[in-house]
């Protein structure tokens, strides 16, 4: 049976399929993951930092093959697709050159023994289940700092990209990663608990929805299973002032970027009431210039969405707004023809009682909020059950720092967003989910943290 296909969502023209993976052939995944664990965990460290520099290499010489698939599979633009491959080649490199140092014991103050100090060993097969909308990042982050510390990893795509998939575990393989310690599992959503339950399976890690976070969640917890989750978010973007031909281009560009189809994307804007009109202004101005078509053709700046059905999802939201009294300050609609196209969308007078006002607009669309002053607009950036990410915009750094440091997110930014390298941490709270990924942090999640206590001897004395 079918599971998997490629459905270029320019065309709509379905491209490839994959039949979804046999029991025995999932058992036999298990097996070979279980039985690679008990050398890979052995293995130098040093050593499997080089996989991971060879990894690194072969993303960067293959940036503009995998940004191809990519567009076939999602419509990401091509340029958006190299700037993709080029950060998960940058996210391998930092784990393979901060081996030591992220591997390296904590030494404890001995407290009473000759020696006390903190291990890292890792704590075996682990289950990683991951979306489409960015087919290498996503992925990269889990796999890096697993591979290194010692795991070995089965990986659940998307449905609609197995093709990205299975080429990234071919480039792990051609930089040396020994056999089962990586494998792609195309399995359907139904088939994830029974992996989790599995007792050779030591952890879980997702992103995706919040439903999908939290029947995962479930089902690690029925488990006892450690499990990390990142899910939605609706960021909060702040305007206290600042140059604003600048900040609404920059927050467009944000929100535009991989058409909108970012769980970090600046989704409410919240501008002071002296900025809102200009802002407004120049934010729709920016939008109704952004250049839409196919991604693979040059100066495409936001191609279709992953899918039909995922703009159907989002002009639901879209509609429900306006039906409620919202404006359309452009766009509104999604494109006649072909493919899953959405025209780029700036929607002002958001109401609570619209499902846009609590709901996660997962496409090219921006709200924009008026708030009267600082307080306002921190009140209704945390008038969300989401927590990601979110940023505050002004001249005065002391005003924007403090302004970004009562936001309710995991992470909080002073004049740019969504700020993405392999060494900072990236996670939220609330239902954004909880656990980090990337960083020395990216380590800390599926570890034993092994405390080894070294005392003298029992003698007849002492005892």
């Amino acid at each position: 049976m079918a599971g998997f296909r490629t459905e270029d969502p320019t065309t709509g023209e379905i491209v490839r399929t994959w039949d979804a993976m046999s029991e025995e052939q999932v058992e036999d995944a298990l097996a070979a993951a279980q039985d690679a664990f008990t050398t890979w965990r052995s293995t130098d460290p040093v050593r499997r930092a080089e996989v991971l520099r060879r990894t690194a290499d072969l993303l960067a010489q293959h940036a503009d093959e995998l940004a191809d698939i990519a567009a076939e599979e999602m419509g990401k633009p091509l340029a958006q697709g190299v700037g993709e491959a080029q950060l998960c080649s940058q996210i391998f490199r930092y784990y393979a050159d901060n081996a030591q140092q992220l591997l390296a014991d904590d030494a404890l103050p001995a407290h009473g023994a000759n020696s006390t100090r903190v291990e890292k060993e890792p704590l075996g097969v682990l289950l990683g289940v991951m979306p489409w909308n960015y087919p290498y990042y996503q992925l990269a982050r889990f796999i890096a700092p697993n591979l290194l510390l010692g795991n070995t990893l089965l990986l659940k795509p998307a449905s609609i990209c197995a093709a990205s998939a299975l080429r990234l575990e071919e480039l792990l393989t051609e930089a040396g990663l020994p056999e089962g310690v990586y494998q792609t599992l195309l399995v359907g959503s139904d088939r994830i608990d029974g992996i989790i339950a599995d007792p050779r399976v030591q952890g879980v890690s997702l992103t995706g929805s919040e439903g999908a976070g939290a029947s995962v969640a479930a089902a690690a917890g029925q488990h006892l299973k450690k499990a990390v989750l990142e899910l939605g978010g609706s960021d909060p973007f702040i305007v206290l002032g600042g140059d604003l031909d600048a900040v609404a281009a920059t927050a467009a560009k944000a929100r535009l970027s991989n058409a909108g189809q970012a769980c970090n994307s600046p989704k409410r804007m919240i501008v002071l009431d002296e900025h809102y009109d200009e802002f407004v202004e120049k934010l729709t101005a920016a939008f109704k210039d952004a250049t839409v078509g196919d991604p693979r053709e040059e100066g495409t700046q936001v191609g279709p969405m992953s899918s039909t059905s995922a703009r159907e999802d989002l002009m639901e939201l879209v509609d429900d707004a306006v039906s409620h009294g919202a404006q359309v300050r452009t766009g509104g609609h999604a494109r006649a023809g072909a493919g899953a196209f959405m025209e780029p969308t700036v929607l002002t007078g958001v109401t609570r009682e619209m499902r846009a006002w609590s709901e996660e607009l997962f496409g090219p669309v921006a709200v924009v909020h008026r708030a009267a002053d600082v307080d306002e607009a921190v009140a209704l950036a945390n008038e969300s059950d989401f927590g990601l990410s979110g940023s505050v915009w002004s001249d005065d750094l002391e005003l924007a720092e403090a302004t970004a440091r009562r936001l309710d997110v995991g992470m909080a930014f002073v004049n740019e967003h969504g700020t993405t390298q392999a060494g900072l941490p990236f996670g939220g709270v609330g239902r954004s989910g909880f656990g980090r990924e990337l960083g020395p942090y990216g380590v800390d999640e599926f570890v034993n943290k092994r405390l080894v206590r070294v005392a003298d001897p029992v003698t007849s004395a002492s005892a």
